[in-house]
């Protein structure tokens, strides 16, 4: 399966980098362009672990919650969290649209979609024990201190979830697998500047990362998957906003300049444009599978 190439949105002179856009033109950006590129990752892992009416799903890094909005769409009852504001305003956007079912199934009297700013550590204390799956679908394997952050979004995720729940933990497949892999290193060349830390620059992925988050969090895997993902966009302003929108490039920005970080990006990306201006990368996920204690 691959995802839907990108319709272009026009944007004043260049929208992507300058920060007068602000944190909610980013936002909508990642919402816009770049979040549907794992449509595949999402979809196949909700087969696997047959997603349905029965489903009380915790999202970790919900984003703008498409991924939710699937679940949702297959019947489950879904929460989200996610430290970003501007995201979890479009995910409210998108799950919440539909009053009849914001207020819940009336037969049920529950509610089917909740979202929450910030972390698990926000989910309200009576909902312990309420999940029987937590999906982290935020790629590992790309940004320095990414298996950290979520090993610790774990340690809070697991309590609320019911023993011997399913856990799903999504990476970046092998480098040499994901074309996007040589664009994100314009990240970690430009951050090299950049003395201080906090930081979250690209670095390549490696075999275990999932596996040993899940070692660290007490998980106990349980299978395993791999998915084509292939980012597909519109045109090279679209491919460069998409990217710009992950966050993978900010300490870049802090160590030089937005459009010395735009220029280089365009460059890295001219390999993967087509005779018909599209942009076109081929990519690889992995997802694992594991179950709480």
């Amino acid at each position: 399966m691959t995802p839907t190439l990108v319709r272009h949105h026009r944007h004043h002179a260049n929208a992507a980098t300058a920060p007068a856009t602000g944190a909610g033109a980013r936002a909508r950006d990642w919402a816009e362009i770049q979040e549907r590129m794992l449509v595949p990752l999402y979809e196949a892992a909700y087969e696997r672990l047959e997603v349905g009416p029965s489903t009380r799903l915790l999202g970790l890094g919900c984003g703008s919650g498409l991924a939710l909005l699937i679940a949702a769409s297959r019947g489950a009852r879904v929460t989200g969290v996610d430290a970003d504001p501007e995201r979890v305003a479009l995910a409210r956007e998108r799950l919440l649209a539909d009053a009849p079912r914001a207020g819940g199934d009336p037969e049920e009297g529950r509610e089917t979609v909740r979202l929450y700013e910030g972390d698990s550590a926000q989910v309200c204390g009576d909902d312990a024990r309420a999940y029987n799956l937590v999906t982290a679908f935020e790629p590992l394997g790309c940004a320095a201190g990414d298996s950290e952050g979520l090993a610790a979004a774990l340690e809070s995720a697991i309590p609320l979830a019911e023993r011997g729940s399913e856990v799903l933990l999504a990476g970046w497949g092998p480098p040499e697998r994901c074309a996007t892999s040589a664009v994100l290193r314009v990240a970690s060349r430009l951050t090299e500047t950049l003395r201080s830390g906090g930081g979250r620059g690209w670095r390549p992925a490696l075999r275990d990362d999932l596996e040993d988050v899940a070692s660290r969090a007490g998980l106990k895997p349980d299978g395993s998957g791999r998915v084509a993902c292939p980012f597909g966009y519109a045109d090279m302003d679209s491919a460069v906003r998409g990217l710009l929108s992950t966050g993978l490039f900010d300490a870049a920005v802090r160590a030089t300049d937005p459009g010395q970080v735009e220029k280089e990006l365009t460059e890295a990306l001219h390999p993967h444009v087509r005779r018909d201006g599209t942009v076109w990368m081929s990519n690889v996920f992995r997802y694992l599978i594991a179950r709480t204690p």
